[in-house]
């Protein structure tokens, strides 16, 4: 599968590219991600420049539509498969595990960074992407909503995991969307909480019947009042 980043700030992402998960991905072939400066597609020779005041007045900056354009026009035409645009945006739909199971049906995702006000209104107009929000909340700029979605849709790209049950039993994971159930590990006690007896019994019915009653409940528990959970 690849990525293609379109940002200011490329330079945001190579440390998080050379971790976990995400590196080994990369490094058996499974994953590509590259990283392109919209500033490269500048029409301003001298200084770069990319933004401008917003017609109308106002505080800060708009990221013009000529550069941010003709960026993502010149690499999409770098594969036969011009991709998936997303346009990371608080503005956008909202990223669930269900939203992260589609995009993970791409073969290829161009994420779309914006930063200052946001963009020109015609970048959205002419390219038709598709909006995305990691949540109500404001960014410095779409990078790290560039690699939450990453970091997402990774997971779901076969062969990146060891257990392929791990992505089955996440959170919000299945067709109930539930909650992951609790986990231990050794030590058996610690500090007077002991794990719990049904998951040293051995009897696996057992344990799986006990973990979707966690589940459950946990949801439940959790996730009153949240739009879309009762």
């Amino acid at each position: 599968m690849r990525f293609d980043v379109l940002t200011l700030f490329p330079e945001i992402l190579s440390g998080y590219l050379g971790q976990s998960l995400l590196k080994l991905a990369i490094e058996r072939g499974l994953v590509t991600v590259a990283a392109y400066n919209i500033r490269d597609w500048s029409h301003d020779a001298k200084h770069h420049k990319v933004d401008d005041r917003p017609y109308g007045g106002g505080p800060g900056m708009v990221l013009m539509a000529p550069p941010v354009v003709d960026c993502v026009e010149a690499v999409r035409k770098q594969s036969p498969d011009p991709g998936h645009l997303i346009m990371l945006t608080p503005q956008g739909r909202r990223l669930t595990q269900g939203v992260v199971e589609e995009l993970a049906q791409h073969q290829r995702l161009l994420l779309l960074c914006g930063r200052y006000e946001g963009f020109d209104e015609r970048v959205r107009l002419l390219l038709e992407p598709d909006e995305i929000s990691i949540g109500d909340f404001i960014l410095g700029g779409g990078e790290v909503a560039a690699m939450t979605v990453i970091d997402a849709v990774v997971r779901l790209v076969p062969g990146v995991l060891g257990d392929e049950r791990s992505s089955a039993e996440d959170s919000f994971s299945g067709d109930e969307r539930l909650l992951e159930f609790a986990q231990y590990t050794r030590p058996r006690e610690y500090r007077g909480l002991t794990v719990p007896d049904v998951l040293l019994s051995g009897d696996h019915a057992l344990i799986a019947e006990w973990r979707r009653q966690q589940q459950i409940e946990r949801t439940n528990d959790r996730k009153k009042g949240t739009p879309g959970h009762a």
